[in-house]
């Protein structure tokens, strides 16, 4: 299950867990509430033939809350109130609902959860869902065509627990008052036209999922990341700087990737309880050097690991301490040297099932070809300073590319019996 599909799963228990026990039909609906209700289909466009709609049948209000698809209701008070809203049907495959963000919504002051489906619904988000919904705990409205910017209102939601906002068109910055919502656990706001810096957050944050990767993101990283995040991706924008900020000892999945960060990999990365790490296409250099305590990391590490680390500009010999990661990528870099022995084995005995380092400079691996990669494992020497083994053993991506070894002059000032030469 990757990490996007054990996301959703999180996502669906967590609604479960605020969906409210609907009422008794005989109850009628709130009448704000219906009229409500009733402007959201002026405003939406089931377009799969109504077959979300249909059961929106306003000649019978009092079953509103019983048969309409969606629909979630609490006895609050003395009237029975709209709760919980899902638009849409949430079916992969099927085209969703069309038209704009209702305005409407913001009449169910009631609402504790507002969903819109992936669709094709365009528009700005309310500002008045912030200010006249103080009950809300859940909004996402992913997988749209939604516009303009979030609004500064949300910053008003004291008890929002989940925020998903991601694939959409959404424009501006963060609103900073956002990161600070006391409750909020879930910001999802990946795959937008987001600009400005990553937030700063406030010491008292209790974010534990955060993706706002593929969006227009400047800067450096703030110094006060939540140090109870598990899983944190700014992915695919524009930061840059040294990565420094305290680790959760909770996070198990991060990625920096496709950034313009710089400066040495901190050794802190692989001292924490992260198994997947992505670095990859950066402009990471140095040595990577871990402290003692990251010298026995390969005990934790192990099935389903993966380290990404190609790409950059890490130049010394391959550390020891990486040699069970399952998928390691260490190719295009400026590592030297021999590969450790450690590696090879790992890889041979399907510890290891992936182990890219082409595009490097070292200078020898222990292999013979006796050797047999085991099935579906993927080992790739290409393009550096040495004898490559037999092709037997090989098994490259199509992108490594060029020749089987890198030109003799490029190796010079390099060393081993198994050199170019």
């Amino acid at each position: 299950m990757n990490h996007c599909n054990i996301f959703h799963h999180s996502l669906t228990l967590i609604l479960t867990l605020f969906l409210s026990i609907p009422p008794t039909h005989q109850q009628q609906l709130a009448t704000t509430d219906l009229i409500a209700l009733q402007q959201i289909t002026y405003s939406l466009t089931d377009v799969n033939s109504g077959m979300f709609f249909a059961t929106w049948n306003f000649t019978s209000p009092e079953y509103a809350c019983s048969t309409f698809s969606g629909v979630t209701c609490s006895v609050i008070g003395s009237q029975l109130r709209v709760t919980a809203l899902y638009l849409g049907t949430g079916l992969s495959g099927l085209p969703g609902l069309a038209g704009t963000v209702p305005e409407s919504v913001y009449q169910l002051t009631e609402l504790t959860q507002l969903i819109l489906y992936a669709g094709i619904v365009t528009g700005f988000i309310p500002s008045e869902i912030g200010r006249r919904l103080k009950n809300l705990r859940i909004v996402s409205l992913t997988d749209n065509r939604i516009t303009g910017t979030i609004p500064a209102s949300f910053s008003e939601l004291q008890y929002l627990h989940t925020l998903d906002l991601s694939h959409n068109q959404l424009t501006g910055s963060i609103p900073p008052e956002l990161t600070s919502l006391p409750d909020l656990k879930v910001l999802v706001l990946s795959s937008n036209k987001l600009v400005g810096k990553v937030p700063n957050f406030s010491d008292e944050s209790k974010l534990i999922h955060l993706d706002i990767s593929k969006n227009n993101l400047t800067g450096t990283l703030p110094d006060n990341v939540p140090v109870t995040l598990s899983y944190l991706s700014l992915s695919s924008n524009g930061l840059w700087g040294p990565v420094q900020f305290m680790m959760s000892t909770n996070l198990i999945y991060l990625d920096l990737s496709m950034n313009k960060f710089s400066g040495p990999i901190p050794e802190i990365l692989f001292t924490s309880s992260v198994t997947s790490l992505f670095l990859q296409r950066n402009n990471f250099s140095g040595v990577l050097t871990p402290s003692s305590s990251s010298r026995s990391r390969s005990l934790v590490y192990g099935r389903g690991t993966t380290v990404d680390l190609s790409h950059n500009f890490i130049t010394g010999e391959i550390p020891s301490f990486l040699n069970t990661v399952e998928t390691l990528f260490l190719n295009n870099n400026h590592f030297s040297g021999e590969v450790p022995e450690s590696y090879v084995s790992n890889v041979v005995a399907g510890i290891m099932r992936t182990l890219y380092l082409q595009h490097n400079y070292l200078t020898g691996c222990p292999v013979d070809n006796s050797m047999v990669l085991s099935g579906g494992a993927a080992l790739c020497l290409s393009y550096n300073c040495m004898v490559p083994p037999a092709v037997g053993l090989m098994a490259c991506p199509a992108s490594a590319g060029g020749p089987v070894s890198r030109p003799f002059r490029q190796c010079e000032g390099f060393r081993s019996g198994n050199t170019l030469g």
